[in-house]
């Protein structure tokens, strides 16, 4: 990942994808789910190289090992790795975020516009959507099936150990030193729902560009809508949402409408997780000493960097428009967390209680040297889970314009450095989406006919003969 990381951020494609190669894998199918988060990577690699068939094969796998991603799966999923927990989160197959999931079918369904499939794009944003919606139902059942899976331990036969995890839980004590770490719920950036607003923003432009009949207009209606109320300080969500509903109810007509243009832009770093010790007490025998403390690992998010600034679009007019920051990750991932927090810490008692057990009986049957064997597997051991994509943005822009009559934009930068010059093709309705890591890199920018009817194009700005990405590696 560190790899990766210093190669993406510097627009360094070939690089990056290299880092996540799969090795092996032209020979034997590959494991989804033995490979996941390599997959994630490579996808959105081909995605900005504009190899959208490659990235839509490795999307296509990584969607298969997020099966576990659904109500069905989570009992049974949560209470085997919760039962057979030995050693730390790290241990397990990697645990997407269900906001990676609909980023996911999102990723795709642009890939799929820009190569001008509009029909399977559809399906990608409707899958976007309905993952949206039963997020609320795949968190509660996650609760549910961990709060199962102790009460079903604790009924077994000669193991109290889940007695022993729930009282440590319940303790005040532990309550303190977790607040002591992390920040208090009330203080988290959170939206009130589960929601990745980019991915619902995008699904009702497809909607309404792409409106079969007034049904899909007000599909489009109630995602803008929805998205503008989850974002209400953005003026660029709230217009687009009058708009898709004066759409909807018939008070203004498609075909009466300018050429419309869209500007996304995805820009920055998306947060990182780092590791957090806490020293937590586990109430196990210890000769009537009390609780004994024992130090667990936990994950905890901390921001990356955004590219400053926003872009400003300029037109043959002379006018100058900004985009307008519509959505932070930092938010949706805070939203997802909140929900997941109980279970990491919960995973991570258990670990800590069993290694407790562990060392205990080790001093009293072994001695000193078997306590000492004990106390270096459980320090080896108690690791954080840091593993995540890498290649989320910090936060998203937007702006929406009439395309200018010439069909020539100037894209450039808050602070008076241009980025170059895009032709915008003379259609209905064009979305423009850029993707900036950091300021080191150059701005991948995909102009797509949000119809399909035309294939996407793609440039790299600023351009230069030096730009590592421009050169050989579209299309390869």
């Amino acid at each position: 990942m560190a790899s990766f990381n210093s190669a993406y951020a510097q627009g360094h494609f070939d690089s990056a994808l290299d880092s996540v190669k799969i090795k092996g894998s032209g020979k034997r199918p590959i494991d989804p789910d033995k490979y996941l988060l390599q997959l994630l990577h490579q996808a959105e690699i081909y995605r900005l190289q504009g190899r959208n068939a490659q990235a839509v094969a490795s999307y296509d796998l990584a969607e298969e090992g997020m099966k576990d991603l659904d109500v069905a799966s989570v009992a049974r999923q949560t209470g085997d790795t919760f039962r057979a927990l030995l050693v730390n989160d790290a241990q397990r197959k990697y645990q997407p975020l269900m906001s990676e999931a609909v980023l996911v079918n999102t990723y795709k369904a642009l890939a799929f516009l820009a190569d001008g499939a509009p029909d399977d794009a559809r399906i990608e944003f409707n899958r976007a959507d309905d993952r949206t919606r039963r997020a609320v139902d795949y968190f509660s059942a996650e609760i549910a099936a961990q709060q199962d899976a102790l009460a079903a331990e604790a009924a077994s036969s000669g193991s109290n150990r889940a007695a022993l995890v729930q009282k440590s839980l319940n303790s005040n004590q532990l309550q303190k030193a977790v607040a002591n770490q992390y920040p208090p719920v009330s203080g988290w950036s959170v939206f009130p729902e589960f929601i990745v607003p980019v991915s619902t923003y995008l699904h009702g432009l497809y909607f309404l560009a792409n409106a079969i009949d007034g049904s899909d207009l007000e599909r489009a209606a109630i995602s803008l809508k929805r998205v503008a109320e989850m974002e209400n300080y953005s003026t660029v969500l709230a217009k687009d949402a009058a708009l898709a509903s004066d759409l909807a109810s018939g008070k203004r007509n498609r075909a009466d409408l300018a050429p419309q243009v869209w500007i996304v832009y995805e820009n920055g770093l998306g947060p990182v997780l780092e590791e957090s010790r806490i020293d937590v007490p586990l109430f196990i025998a210890t000769g009537g000493r009390g609780p004994l403390y024992f130090s667990v690992a936990l994950p905890r998010y901390a921001p990356r960097p955004a590219v400053p600034g926003h872009l400003q679009v300029s037109v043959d007019s002379g006018s100058v428009v900004e985009t307008e920051q519509i959505s932070t990750m930092g938010s949706v991932i805070n939203t997802e967390v909140q929900e997941r927090f109980p279970g990491v810490l919960a995973r991570a008692i258990a670990s800590a209680t069993f290694k407790a057990i562990i060392q205990t009986q080790a001093a009293e049957h072994l001695g000193p040297l078997g306590q000492l064997g004990a106390a270096i597997f459980s320090l080896a051991t108690t690791q954080a889970d840091l593993r995540r994509w890498q290649a989320l943005p910090n936060h998203w822009q937007a702006v929406r314009l009439d395309r200018p009559q010439s069909g020539v934009m100037t894209l450039g930068q808050s602070n008076g450095r241009p980025l170059g010059t895009l032709q915008v093709p003379d259609q209905p309705f064009t979305l423009i989406y850029v993707k900036r890591p950091t300021a080191m890199a150059p701005a991948t920018v995909v102009t797509i006919d949000l119809q399909g009817k035309q294939p996407a194009s793609l440039v790299y700005l600023p351009d230069s003969t030096n730009n590592p990405v421009s050169a050989d590696s579209k299309g390869k």
